[in-house]
């Protein structure tokens, strides 16, 4: 597949590196020298400096022939004019923008997207996704990392086993005889740095970090089962009030009747704002790393703390500060990949990245065969894929213990008729099925073909 990228930032960068990595012919745009040259020194990549937007910048990354165009620049217009152009004069088929600015994306607006007026088939809109992932993460407090997957029925959880988890030391084999109400699949661990799909007969140690698959509505008792009882929480303490902030407090407002919220804000005029459309939610201004400010916030009893400003430091220090002052529970966004082995030794208890974030919405599209959802974990070393089977798949009609699965695969869920099924080695998918599945990531392109439309590959 060649793929066109328009911004060598962050975002750009990481999904240049995840399909590069994959063997995709990948031409990255980007109108700053140092970033284009970045780039195409630490990736397998072709580099060229200039506007995405320009016709002749896209003729010469090769837009005549390309399949896709992905348009991630830090300026709304460039991305959507990228690829307005992509379409009307080089025909590439698909085409993906970030859209930050909500103006756009309100519903009465619907229509401006389409084919017949700016045709983009896929926005991607990051404050809205890390929004939406931060809720995620409050209603599950026990995980440093939650996903859903089939209309939010099934939920894969990243949780740590600490020294008083019941379930340690214990072949994986043997857990449902020893804890008849634990309805999860555990299809990763993380030991040491390292990721593996665990055998029948692995068992978990104090220190792992674990992937499991359970049915949405049994996620809480799951955790439970697993030593994380944390309740959700309701008296919460925001640093930031721009967009995400201002979405997540909106939310909870809505959606947690009990939530009391208090949000930090830094810049003077965007406090004022925040708190002209928030109903319920206190906001203070000041720096959210000033230990006064977070007193003043009353951290120390909140039962999380979540910072969400545009600055990693100022994220890491105050998320250490309200630790340290007594919060319970707290979570950092985090855009620069090399602060995230640091967080954990920080006593930080979760992070989101807005980069992984994108880039798991962006492979949902690029990924071969009847997949409707895809997440990245750890860095990329892995996904979790939620994939359609069909008549064609290999899997159907077969148990799995037949199936022939390489060890760097796992079948989490099967979803039929809106029902989670726990898969066994006697279970058989059918077309139709919706199927989630954790893969390393040198198995990925394995799972494309066990999903695949049979024409799709010859």
């Amino acid at each position: 597949m060649k793929v066109i990228i328009c911004g060598a930032g962050q975002v750009g960068f990481g999904i240049a590196e995840q399909l590069s990595l994959e063997q995709n012919d990948v031409v990255v745009i980007d109108n700053s020298q140092v970033l284009v040259q970045t780039i195409a020194d630490q990736l397998d990549v072709q580099g060229i400096i200039g506007h995405g937007s320009h016709p002749d910048i896209l003729r010469q990354a090769g837009a005549e022939d390309a399949d896709m165009i992905i348009a991630v620049t830090l300026i709304d217009e460039v991305n959507m004019i990228a690829c307005q152009v992509a379409h009307s004069l080089f025909d590439i088929p698909t085409k993906v923008a970030r859209v930050r600015a909500q103006s756009y994306l309100q519903p009465e607006w619907q229509d401006l997207f389409s084919r017949e007026n700016m045709p983009i088939d896929v926005i991607i809109s990051p404050e809205i996704a890390v929004g939406d992932m931060v809720m995620r993460r409050l209603g599950a407090p026990g995980a440093f990392e939650t996903i859903h997957f089939a209309d939010d029925l099934v939920t894969v959880a990243g949780i740590l086993c600490g020294e008083d988890c019941p379930v340690i030391d214990t072949p994986l084999t043997q857990l449902t005889e020893l804890f008849p109400d634990l309805q999860a699949v555990v299809v990763g661990i993380v030991r040491a740095g390292k990721l593996f799909v665990p055998k029948g007969s692995d068992q978990m140690l104090v220190g792992d970090e674990v992937y499991l698959v359970a049915e949405h509505d049994q996620i809480e008792r799951t955790l439970g089962i697993f030593g994380h009882e944390e309740k959700q929480a309701h008296r919460i303490v925001l640093a930031g009030g721009g967009n995400i902030g201002l979405y997540v407090a909106s939310r909870l407002e809505r959606e947690n009747k009990r939530a009391s919220v208090k949000i930090i804000e830094v810049d003077r005029d965007r406090a004022i704002y925040a708190a002209d459309h928030l109903k319920r939610s206190v906001v203070l201004h000041g720096r959210a790393n000033d230990q006064e400010l977070l007193r003043e916030a009353d951290v120390r009893d909140a039962e999380a703390f979540v910072a969400l400003t545009n600055d990693d430091q100022v994220n890491i220090l105050s998320a250490v500060m309200a630790k340290q002052e007594g919060c319970s529970h707290t979570l950092s966004l985090i855009n620069s990949m090399d602060y995230i082995p640091v967080l954990k030794s920080l006593g930080i208890d979760a992070y989101i990245s807005p980069r992984a974030t994108t880039v798991s919405t962006i492979l949902q599209h690029v990924r071969r065969g009847r997949i409707r959802g895809v997440h990245s974990v750890q860095n990329g070393l892995a996904e979790v894929i939620e994939a359609e089977a069909l008549d064609t798949s290999p899997l159907v009609g077969k148990p799995l213990r037949e199936a022939g699965l390489p060890d760097g695969i796992r079948i989490g869920a099967i979803v039929r008729d809106g029902t989670m099924i726990y898969p066994s080695g006697s279970s058989q998918i059918k077309a139709h099925d919706r199927v989630v599945i954790f893969a390393l990531a040198e198995h990925v392109r394995e799972v494309e073909h066990l999903f695949r439309v049979s024409l799709e590959f010859f």
